[in-house]
């Protein structure tokens, strides 16, 4: 998490995390921490909020004689998670996220397993339209207990530069 606290006025601090572009470099990893375990609770509320109805996910006996033998993890909850441990380090002052390319779900998630991630930078390079902002490519993975990789993206996002985000502005 890469924080910092910035003086908003007289003996008064904001904290502020997250990068500017120039803080991003080709090849650089993240790891993002702390970890998060998924309850079985969480699985269910994801599913049904998002009105996925595949009895997998919620339904013990429907999912005691699938190949899993058990509930799966919703998939876009396994996203969810591991993109949002991300976001302190490497997205929380972007101004949009531009594009997601090549998910992949190579090994299954279950209630109980704890998840940990890592963001490489694949590309810096700045905006040909936005001279205070530049775009960022990073290829995230999620990793459950064990090392077992269970999931991994590219992400491209809009950064701005030192001096031009919106946690700059004191006004707020």
């Amino acid at each position: 998490m890469v924080a910092e606290a910035k003086e908003v006025g007289p003996n008064r601090y904001r904290e502020s995390y997250g990068r500017y572009l120039e803080d991003f470099k080709v090849g650089d990893v993240y790891e993002h921490r702390p970890g998060r375990t998924i309850t079985e609770n969480d699985n269910i509320w994801f599913t049904l909020l998002t009105m996925n109805q595949h009895p997998l996910h919620f339904d013990q006996e429907y999912a005691k004689h699938s190949e899993f033998g058990q509930p799966l993890v919703n998939s876009c909850l396994t996203l969810s998670i591991v993109a949002g441990m991300s976001v302190s380090d490497v997205s929380q002052k972007t101004i949009a996220n531009l594009g997601w390319d090549k998910v992949k779900m190579p090994a299954p998630v279950f209630n109980g397993d704890t998840l940990y991630a890592e963001s490489e930078v694949l590309a810096v390079r700045e905006s040909k339209s936005r001279p205070t902002q530049g775009i960022v490519t990073i290829k995230t993975t999620g990793f459950k207990q064990g090392g077992v990789e269970v999931i991994s993206f590219e992400r491209s996002m809009l950064i701005p530069k030192r001096g031009h985000a919106v946690d700059d502005k004191t006004d707020y």
